[in-house]
């Protein structure tokens, strides 16, 4: 459930300060953050504690990230507190690392019992960029525990056309069925 939180902030956030500060700066920023909070574990305890008010926290906030952090992601920060969200920034950090790391594009692994022809890779990246929306860097990983077919993995989403799969699923139908 946390995961579905992590991609909502994110996308929401990049989404703001993509029209305002760019999404390279905005990227950047929470890659500092995330060094930040790791470094200090005390700092996010300190802004869930309810001793502080929501105020205060604004201001230790903004004292912390005021050099360095545009005031979009002081923003974003406050509004994760707000929300009593903070203890998830790390994971949206991690998103978005992993689904902007190189820009607009993401990396994709493509899972195949043995290398595919030029045509079929590029027909395969073409339908996974089209459902996600975004450009895609594929990688060729050999499997030979897939039986046959292909299994594409971009971030935690799984395309799954693996022969393995298709003889689980319907290994699990079989066991469904009563015999009379």
């Amino acid at each position: 459930m946390s995961g579905i939180i992590a991609k909502r902030y994110a996308e929401g956030f990049l989404s703001y300060a993509k029209e305002t500060v760019g999404l390279e700066r905005a990227i950047a920023d929470l890659k500092n953050i995330k060094i930040v909070f790791r470094a200090n574990p005390e700092f996010e305890k300190l802004l869930e504690t309810l001793e502080i008010t929501y105020t205060e926290k604004c201001a230790i906030i903004d004292r912390v990230f005021e050099e360095g952090f545009s005031e979009e992601t002081r923003h974003f920060l406050k509004l994760l507190v707000e929300k009593g969200r903070i203890d998830n920034i790390i994971e949206i950090a991690d998103y978005v690392r992993v689904t902007y790391g190189h820009g607009e594009k993401v990396d994709g692994v493509l899972s195949s019992v043995f290398p595919l022809e030029l045509e079929s890779l590029e027909t395969i990246k073409q339908k996974v960029e089209s459902k996600l929306r975004k450009e895609l860097n594929l990688y060729l990983n050999l499997d030979p525990d897939l039986i046959g077919g292909v299994c594409v993995t971009v971030g935690s989403v799984v395309f799954d056309g693996s022969v393995r799969r298709q003889l689980e699923e319907l290994r699990e139908k079989l066991m469904t069925i009563k015999v009379g």
